[in-house]
């Protein structure tokens, strides 16, 4: 059964940083593409970054490059989304991601709140 467990959300002023953290199990993380995306209220789920397997290429928003930096620790099946530069407009649902085949597997999402 595959799960994913985000950690590391919670609020932060403008210009602060965060660390998310997401844990794979039941299924080989190293050998899918894992990626982070992000829901606002009001707003469409959108994709924030993704790293494919095995490797370390990565792709991201517009919007949040140069300010977050996705990773993964294929010994720990976990992957980390370093947010620096926080904004406001980066207040969202953050949830990590995993497509196997046709299926798109979700973790339960993590709360970020940019706010002074």
């Amino acid at each position: 059964q595959v799960q994913l467990v985000e950690s590391g959300g919670g609020m932060v002023q403008p210009g602060g940083s965060l660390r998310l953290s997401c844990v794979a199990s039941g299924f080989n993380s190293r050998e899918y593409t894992m990626s982070w995306y992000r829901q606002a209220p009001g707003k469409e789920r959108e994709l924030v970054a993704a790293i494919v397997s095995y490797g370390s290429t990565s792709t991201y928003a517009d919007s949040v490059k140069g300010r977050f930096t996705i990773s993964r620790d294929n010994a720990k099946n976990t992957v980390s989304l370093q947010m620096n530069s926080l904004k406001p407009e980066d207040t969202a649902v953050y949830y990590c991601n995993v497509r196997i085949i046709t299926t798109m597997h979700w973790g339960q999402g993590t709360q970020v709140t940019v706010s002074s």
